[in-house]
């Protein structure tokens, strides 16, 4: 039976009972009025006659007058027309037999003996009546609660039927509905095995049916893909197991995941029953592995010592994602949480040994290299003394662009030298209070002669009273020299660059501004990595792209910050600023 069915069979039976209850107190209403009705209407009447007929025997003499005779006459022929008791027919024909002796005989005797019977017979009427109505009061009562108990009776069945409907009428329609939502709730919860199971042959039993087929297939599709699953678990765990690098995985409940052999080896850890301890009871007999979970590690690589040889690793660390289906304001998201996180140590020994001995090499070369490129140098100087010979003007062309070559040769070599000390970390920093200007000085001097051949003007540009910086003066100058120098490279003749030295924030800012022709935003973010180079038109001989990289180093390696603002055509301001001295004292 459909739903719809199921309704309108409910419905109709209460408009039944309804119907029914209502039909029975009409039928008991209109016959307790009956019984009012007959009272009122006969034996009233009855009464009202006896009473008029004795008011025209008090109210007149005898003999009566015609007219009085005559208004007896109509009372007794309504009284003979509303006969209804038994026994009110016999006084009606005596009184009517009284009626006519009073009005045939003329003698006294017989009038007086006639309205004593008169009388007589109307009290008897009147008892006769007032009896019936007795009677019938009595037996109106009786209907009137005869009906009031049958209705109550009628009511109260009616009541326990309509509650009893109500009650369990509604469970037709409520309880399929929580039997669906408590499905979908197991469904929700994993439980693929919850089936529903309806009597009824409704829409409520087709959506069983469709509820229990879609049950089944989440079902299958879970079985058929755990096998799947499981085998891309092994298969996984096994890849894991056999990768060189420590692996470690942390679920968001801080319990181990997975650890392999890798991972137990350089963490020294010997239980193989490691995965699902909790992660903070294992760092508390272990420092290295407190020191890998900590937010800020993998910034640096650290050093192990492992089987008496030192290794080098370098920390990443990434979080597990995992889509999660959750309800905001009414409405299901899919959204990503958060499940752990994995942490790979990558061992870069065989890196950092190359880079080592990359270092070494080139600290050698450049060093090798150094002493030639110096005595060539003076060999030229040497060639341009007159004292020597005299050259001419195409020899003295040659000797320049060797000069000129030599000159780059031996700054590349410095810039590898000055490399190779930051990379092994041998910088050697002397910290001394310097006023920033001396600073200046010592870049304009450096490089004064090669602006005055292009005809570059060098502006100078101060604060007032500059507070002195806590620097090393050599170090920093080469950093000014090189801003001037790649400044002076780029810049046209007859142009000019600003050198402008400001105090802001306990810091002393060294700028230097040219007017050339920019670089474009693409590479400035690339600047001061090593070896990179900002592609030119040839009109200017490129470096060998570490005088930047090695400023960044010489910069940050006093506690300050280095930085460039350029734009395409209106040239480039490079900048670096430096704590004054007291900041870095207290430092």
């Amino acid at each position: 039976m459909k739903v719809r069915t199921k309704l309108r069979l409910g419905f109709g039976f209460l408009f039944l009972v309804v119907l029914f209850f209502g039909a029975t107190a009409l039928f008991y209403i209109r016959d307790i009025s009956e019984n009012s009705k007959v009272i009122l209407k006969n034996n009233y009447e009855s009464l009202s006659f006896a009473r008029e007929m004795r008011t025209i025997l008090d109210n007149n003499d005898l003999p009566l007058t015609p007219d009085a005779a005559n208004k007896f006459n109509q009372y007794l022929l309504q009284q003979e027309h509303n006969i209804t008791e038994p026994g009110e027919k016999k006084f009606t024909g005596e009184l009517r037999a009284n009626f006519e002796q009073l009005k045939a005989s003329a003698a006294m005797p017989v009038q007086l003996h006639a309205d004593r019977t008169l009388r007589h017979t109307l009290s008897k009427i009147e008892h006769l009546n007032m009896l019936a109505i007795v009677r019938k009061d009595n037996n109106a009562r009786a209907s009137v609660k005869k009906a009031t108990l049958f209705l109550g009776l009628v009511g109260t069945f009616t009541f326990l039927v309509l509650f009893s409907f109500s009650v369990n009428f509604p469970g037709f329609i409520a309880n399929p509905l929580r039997a669906l939502l408590e499905g979908i709730r197991e469904i929700g919860k994993g439980n693929y095995s919850k089936r529903l199971h309806f009597e009824q042959n409704d829409e409520f039993a087709e959506v069983a049916n469709a509820f229990n087929l879609m049950a089944a297939r989440l079902n299958e599709w879970e079985n058929s893909n755990l096998a799947t699953v499981v085998s891309e678990k092994r298969r996984i765990e096994t890849i894991i197991e056999q990768m060189q690098d420590a692996i470690i995985g942390i679920n968001e409940k801080q319990e181990v995941l997975f650890m392999n052999d890798a991972a137990r080896k350089t963490l020294n850890i010997t239980d193989d029953k490691v995965i699902g301890q909790n992660a903070g009871n294992l760092v508390k007999s272990n420092d290295l592995l407190k020191s890998i979970l900590k937010d800020d590690a993998g910034i640096k690589p650290f050093k192990i010592v492992l089987d008496g040889r030192e290794l080098y690793f370098q920390m990443q660390s990434n979080d597990i994602v995992v889509p999660n289906l959750s309800e905001t304001r009414g409405a299901l998201q899919l959204a990503n949480r958060s499940a752990g996180k994995v942490y790979i140590l990558k061992n870069i020994t065989e890196f950092k040994e190359r880079d080592e001995a990359k270092t070494n090499f080139i600290a050698t070369i450049s060093h090798e290299l150094k002493t030639p490129i110096a005595s060539i140098k003076m060999s030229l100087k040497l060639l341009n003394d007159q004292r020597v010979g005299t050259i001419n003007a195409e020899q003295e062309q040659l000797i320049n662009h060797i000069n000129d070559d030599n000159d780059r040769l031996l700054k590349i070599t410095s810039e590898l030298l000055e490399l190779s000390q930051v990379e092994t970390g041998n910088i050697q920093l002397n910290f001394v209070p310097v006023n920033p200007m001396q600073i200046v000085d010592y870049a304009i001097t450096s490089i004064k002669f090669q602006a005055e051949q292009k005809h570059v003007k060098l502006e100078i540009l101060k604060a007032d009273k500059l507070p002195d910086v806590q620097v090393d003066i050599e170090k920093t100058a080469w950093v000014l020299v090189n801003f001037l120098s790649n400044a002076l490279r780029y810049s046209a003749e007859k142009s000019k660059i600003e050198i402008r030295v400001s105090a802001l924030n306990q810091q002393v800012e060294f700028a230097v501004k040219d007017f050339g022709k920019g670089i474009d935003e693409t590479y400035q973010k690339r600047l001061f990595d090593r070896y990179f180079q900002v592609p030119t038109d040839g009109q200017n001989k490129s470096g060998s792209g570490l005088g930047l990289a090695i400023s960044k180093d010489f910069i940050n390696a006093q506690g300050g910050t280095i930085g460039v603002e350029s734009e395409i055509g209106a040239g480039s301001r490079f900048w670096f600023s430096l704590p004054i001295a007291n900041i870095q004292q207290t430092a």
